[in-house]
């Protein structure tokens, strides 16, 4: 069990999934999220684009007093050297999952932990395996599930990813949005 000495915890995210995640860490956390824009060059590597996010997001939080703790996380899906965020609408959502079906894509998920005088960020990586979803069934995912708060349209524990995920090289955890083996870890080395 960490001991966090003191901290009020904060996890800067509207993502349900990752309250869910961080409380099953047994952490004591409240929610404070500040709007920003989540914009990124079109020139970074791909494998950074999860971590330059939840960096701006950290950018927004300068005012932490001494016994604070923030914990920023952001998620992309990259296909084909594409990367997914999250769908603007029905036909996006539908042609993110038409991008998944039958083909592999990886899953960057960055953590950025911060306090008044200590910045750590890392991101983990995930390689997931979908099998082919029909149409009739991505018209159904997407009409039913409205997976319009997920990278890359879906969520790995909702009906499409029990359905028709095949195989996962890495951590379930970090496909739903928050690497909590690494995030756990990170904590004690640096609380």
């Amino acid at each position: 069990m960490i001991q966090l000495k003191g901290y009020e915890v904060i996890l800067a995210s509207k993502s349900p999934r990752r309250a869910e995640l961080l409380k099953g860490l047994d952490i004591d956390f409240k929610v404070e999220v500040r709007e920003v824009d989540e914009s990124y060059p079109s020139d970074i590597e791909i494998e950074k684009v999860a971590e330059y996010i939840a960096g701006l997001k950290a950018a927004a939080f300068e005012d932490l007093s001494s016994k604070q703790l923030v914990i920023f996380s952001d998620t992309v899906v990259v296909v084909n050297n594409k990367v997914l965020g999250k769908p603007k609408s029905r036909e996006e959502a539908f042609e993110m999952i038409q991008l998944l079906s039958n083909n592999v894509h990886h899953v960057y998920s960055a953590v950025y932990i911060k306090t008044e005088d200590k910045e750590v960020s890392f991101t983990d990586v995930a390689e997931v395996h979908f099998n082919s979803i029909s149409l009739e069934e991505m018209e159904y995912y997407v009409d039913h599930k409205k997976p319009f708060d997920k990278a890359g349209a879906y969520g790995i524990q909702e009906w499409i990813g029990m359905a028709f995920i095949k195989k996962i090289n890495g951590s379930y955890f970090t496909v739903m949005g928050l690497p909590t083996e690494k995030l756990y870890s990170t904590l004690k080395e640096i609380i």
